[in-house]
């Protein structure tokens, strides 16, 4: 299994700079090919690592939490994570190893680990392999609810985690579950969705959850608002509340996606 990740680098001189990236008020894409060396960022309390800033908090972009691609180089990690103790976090490794330690509990993530890191959590990553590291890293403050405990911290994996078949679509759209949908303790999902050569989703999704989609596989024609944009491995989408989607894959390999989307909570009035 292999998993997309920003290329790095920088184009040669002979490449024109048109590209597919859009940036609107109700979706943005930003392709691989955009996420390059000259855009990366560091953190505090980090040692050698580097990320990519693929969704924020930001007027007119995303509103409910913040995406990172984050790459570790061997040696490099934080005992301190997260400066915000009111943030709660999912790890997904794309390649590599990483050593994840929640509130004294050791785990070892390679390629396909999941993690979930709830708020409060004392929690630290460090890359101890022979090579770079690399995750995505989706953060949202968590909101409480009365009478519903707080989420438990959890590791597992993509191939741990047997995917659910969608209705009436002949097998062809799963949905990697990795948090059951009636756990009214998690206001956020994070799954992997995976659709096989000839799948689509067959009606314009429109609904108030925000999404964060990062294409980890394959390739599709992805439905945004009223526009039809090819997307590929590496390419990232925002769709604000209520943007129409849906997608229709190309290409002979599954077409997989890594989704957020907030859920299980009033609307803030």
């Amino acid at each position: 299994m292999t998993y997309g990740f920003p290329p790095g680098g920088l184009p040669d001189q002979s490449v024109h700079p048109d590209g597919t990236a859009v940036f609107t008020s109700a979706y943005a894409v930003i392709p691989a090919v955009t996420q390059r060396d000259i855009v990366t960022s560091f953190l505090p309390g980090w040692k050698d690592m580097r990320m990519w800033v693929l969704a924020r908090p930001l007027s007119g972009f995303a509103e409910t939490f913040s995406q990172y691609a984050v790459e570790v180089m061997p040696g490099g990690g934080s005992d301190t994570p997260e400066v915000d103790p009111e943030a709660q976090s999912v790890i997904f490794v794309t390649d590599g190893t990483l050593t994840l330690n929640i509130d004294g509990a050791k785990h070892k993530l390679t390629d396909g680990g999941y993690a979930y890191v709830p708020p409060d959590a004392v929690w630290t990553l460090w890359n101890d392999g022979d090579g770079p590291a690399r995750f995505h890293w989706v953060r949202k403050r968590y909101v409480g609810a009365e009478g519903v405990d707080l989420p438990e911290a959890f590791v597992t994996s993509d191939q741990e985690t047997a995917p659910v078949v969608m209705p009436d679509c002949d097998g062809v759209w799963a949905t990697t579950r990795f948090v059951d949908p009636a756990d009214l303790r998690h206001d956020m999902h994070v799954n992997i969705v995976t659709f096989q050569p000839g799948g689509r989703i067959p009606f314009a999704e429109t609904h108030v959850m925000e999404h964060g989609l990062y294409v980890l596989q394959g390739t599709a024609d992805y439905l945004l608002n009223k526009d039809w944009v090819p997307v590929g491995p590496g390419d990232f989408m925002w769709l604000r509340a209520f943007c129409p989607q849906a997608c229709i894959t190309t290409g002979d390999e599954p077409f997989r996606y890594l989704l957020y989307k907030d859920v299980n909570r009033h609307m803030p009035l």
